[in-house]
């Protein structure tokens, strides 16, 4: 298990020091329409990283229209690509708050990014997000030549509850004979639900560090309709009763996030059944901590080894 410093990162004190100030309220006391806004605001980057090529697509979901943005690198094609699940608890987060991050990895890994906007909670209950995230996977594999991409050079990813699409869509590829992806990113995933396993981290970091309990709780009961879902694998990943013959993983970690254990498990499990393993673990940072790389030095850091596993799993 991943521990975390014995002082918070002083860039992540200063910016929770600052957000107390402006009084930004958990998201279990908005509006839905005001938690995505607001975290869209927190995640938006001043200064975006160019890349070759950026394109918007409207895929004929599992339920509707699903936007894509796809980024594609200067580098010659055929590409290497990330399919990206953005976080937000799947009640938050868009392709327009994700665009830094995106354009970030696409430009330091040399791949292109598929953005994913993803049906959302509380509106579209599990499992409606998962699905659109593995059509939206299957789509960038069967389209890969009109794409540019490299079908056979695949990669999901995402953070928190993206984190947790991308490993759902890992399985799910392997139990459905679905595409054959080469790679999963995942940032700080959420990988069980909290009322069927607790972790000393989720009590240690409960409170005071972005994400809080709370938080957690409020979006799974946003998110799952039922009791009887709680236990599928596409929703609890952590759960399901092998993990072998995925894909090669990164996962991610921070010290002062209540989801750090349940990352780190995950990364021993999937080491234990077999499936090679890259855990970057980063004691004294909190949740988020990536999408905020302008102003955490060690968000810049992180995105930095994300983007060298993935050339490295993708070759690129």
């Amino acid at each position: 298990m991943g521990d975390r410093a014995d002082e918070l990162d002083p860039q992540a004190e200063a910016f929770l020091e600052t957000l107390e100030v402006t009084v930004t309220p958990p998201a279990s006391t908005l509006a839905p329409g005001t938690a995505r806004r607001l975290l869209d605001e927190l995640f938006a980057v001043e200064d975006p990283e160019p890349v070759g090529d950026v394109r918007n697509f409207e895929l004929d979901g599992p339920g509707g229209p699903l936007p894509v943005r796809v980024y594609t690198p200067a580098a010659e094609p055929p590409h290497p690509t990330l399919v990206y699940f953005h976080g937000g608890g799947w009640l938050r987060g868009s392709i327009e708050g994700y665009d830094g991050l995106c354009r970030l990895l696409c430009a330091e890994s040399g791949c292109a990014v598929v953005s994913v906007g993803y049906r959302l909670a509380p509106e579209h209950p599990f499992p409606a997000g998962f699905e659109d995230c593995y059509a939206a996977t299957t789509w960038a594999v069967d389209n890969a030549a009109d794409l540019t991409f490299d079908p056979d050079r695949i990669a999901v990813g995402g953070d928190s509850g993206g984190g947790n699409l991308a490993a759902a869509v890992a399985l799910a590829a392997r139990d459905r004979d679905g595409p054959d992806l080469a790679h999963q990113l995942l940032i700080y995933p959420a990988v069980v639900a909290p009322s069927l396993r607790r972790f000393d981290s989720h009590d240690e970091n409960a409170e005071g560090y972005l994400l809080e309990m709370d938080s957690v709780e409020y979006y799974y009961d946003r998110y799952v309709q039922s009791p009887a879902h709680l236990g599928n694998a596409y929703l609890s990943p952590l759960v399901a009763r092998s993990l072998e013959d995925l894909p090669p993983a990164t996962v991610l970690t921070a010290g002062f996030d209540p989801l750090r254990d349940e990352g780190a498990a995950y990364a021993d499990r999937l080491a234990a059944d077999g499936v090679d393993v890259e855990h970057h673990h980063y004691p004294a940072q909190i949740h988020a901590f990536v999408s905020l790389f302008e102003q955490f030095d060690a968000g810049r850091r992180a995105v930095d080894d994300l983007a060298a596993d993935l050339a490295a799993g993708l070759e690129a």
